[in-house]
């Protein structure tokens, strides 16, 4: 059985949320049971990302009984890294790759894999950071859902 790097479902549903926001007209508020329901994540989990999504700046939240959910900011500002980073942290495919820059493998002095880790990373950084979510937008996506194809790195 062939082992792939995998995209988490948190990840997932947070841009599936996202982009389903980015397809409604700019400032329409959408009900927190219309995106569960059409981008067909599980409530309770939605519910997580939402709050990890509005306390980034990412999507705000209304209350009251025309409360929801819209963007926080344009899509063409946000970045598919912008919601990973939201809901996951940074972005490191190696333990050797730290946010300190300090290697904390014991096989750092002689790696000869650390360029290829680092090289990979900064690749796949470029592509989320230059993906903006009103990319991702599709004509249906205000309706049926559509598959979510990102590119990753591959074990």
């Amino acid at each position: 059985m062939q082992q792939v790097l995998k995209v988490s479902r948190k990840i997932e549903y947070a841009l599936r949320a996202v982009i389903h926001l980015a397809a409604m007209t700019p400032g329409t508020v959408v009900p927190f049971r219309e995106i569960a329901r059409a981008r067909e994540i599980p409530q309770d989990f939605l519910a997580k990302i939402l709050k990890t999504l509005v306390d980034a700046g990412i999507v705000r939240s209304l209350r009251g009984a025309r409360g929801g959910y819209r963007l926080g900011r344009p899509a063409g500002e946000i970045s598919v890294l912008d919601v990973i980073e939201a809901v996951e942290g940074p972005i490191q495919i190696n333990v050797c790759l730290n946010q300190t820059g300090r290697s904390i493998c014991g096989q750092s002095p002689g790696c000869t894999m650390y360029d290829v880790w680092r090289d990979a990373q900064d690749k796949m950084l470029e592509v989320y950071r230059a993906t903006k979510v009103d990319r991702l937008v599709r004509p249906a996506d205000a309706g049926e859902l559509q598959p979510l194809h990102l590119p990753a790195a591959r074990a």
